[in-house]
């Protein structure tokens, strides 16, 4: 016989239910307002213009191309130095780490994870683009390499704290008789914990991406802010200029209502997509990946 809720119950349950639903409508009315902002674009600039290599509104040019690449060659380089050092990280803590080093490694990371973007902004100006700059003998230190590197180190701590979780709730079972098997600790993380909370590590990885792709206030001090194609080797330690870092920079400065005005949506609403696609995709992942894990067991 089905138990009646008391009416506190019935109450908490409905807040849950609430809370769960207007996440979805907050982002939909997100999506929304960029597109009644943003999509007047296409009516006011060409597709040919709108995706040209050239990006001076001033003079009527209103080429993404630069920006896209910009963020694309500052992200990737970001995840190239967050995936790995984020895991084997996550690895150390939850594996390999004595009870007195987790418990100091754990917080101290999650410290890491909550320092504002804008103070690290400043130590890359101050500190790490002038030593850049005299190492790779550079024109200047504010390049794509520099904003990788520090939105790689922002990246990390994201990495880190999820894929720790996910390593830490695997079954002590599985290493116990992985172990009992023969198994040195090194086969059992590799081939047993890792492959278990494969799932929860690519979340990780996504939500460093995804933290890497809306950053703002450190790309825009530490890379120069040049709108230049950077689809070659040598772009990277050039100057570029993100799309996050576009927004902020020039939408304070715009006037209400003009073509300039739309764009700046339209990249936004660009922006908005793509971090929506990363999310999706790494969702479809994760659930297939748990459909087959499901199969397995039954």
């Amino acid at each position: 016989m089905k138990k009646s809720l008391t009416w506190q119950e019935y109450v908490i349950t409905r807040l849950i239910k609430v809370s769960g639903y207007s996440a979805i409508v907050f982002v939909a009315l997100i999506f929304f307002f960029l597109l009644r902002e943003g999509l007047p674009t296409l009516g006011e600039v060409s597709l040919g213009d709108l995706f040209s290599i050239r990006w001076y509104p001033i003079e009527d040019y209103f080429g993404i191309l630069p920006l896209l690449t910009g963020s694309l060659i500052v992200t990737v380089g970001a995840g190239l130095i967050a995936v790995p050092f984020g895991i084997g990280t996550a690895i150390y803590i939850a594996e390999i780490a004595p009870r007195w080093a987790r418990n100091i490694l754990k917080p101290l990371v999650e410290l890491l994870g909550g320092l504002p973007s804008v103070v690290l902004g400043f130590l890359g100006i101050l500190v790490l683009s002038p030593i850049l700059r005299q190492w790779l003998d550079l024109p200047t230190g504010l390049t794509a390499f520099t904003g990788s590197l520090l939105l790689g180190g922002i990246a990390i701590p994201t990495v880190v704290s999820i894929a720790e979780d996910a390593l830490d709730a695997v079954p002590k079972a599985y290493r116990d008789a992985a172990l009992a098997l023969g198994a040195t600790h090194w086969q059992t993380i590799w081939r047993v914990t890792l492959p278990a909370a494969r799932s929860g590590v690519l979340t990780a990885v996504m939500l460093g991406v995804g933290r890497a792709i809306g950053e703002t206030m450190t790309v825009m001090m530490v890379t120069g802010n040049a709108p230049v194609m950077a689809l070659t080797p040598g772009s990277l330690f050039s100057p570029v200029r993100t799309m996050t870092a576009t927004i902020a920079a020039e939408m304070g400065e715009v006037a209400n209502g003009s073509v300039h005005y739309h764009v700046l949506f339209f990249i936004g609403m660009v922006l908005f997509l793509i971090s929506l696609g990363v999310n999706v995709a790494a969702s479809t992942v994760v659930f297939r990946q748990k459909k087959r894990a499901e199969r397995i067991l039954s």
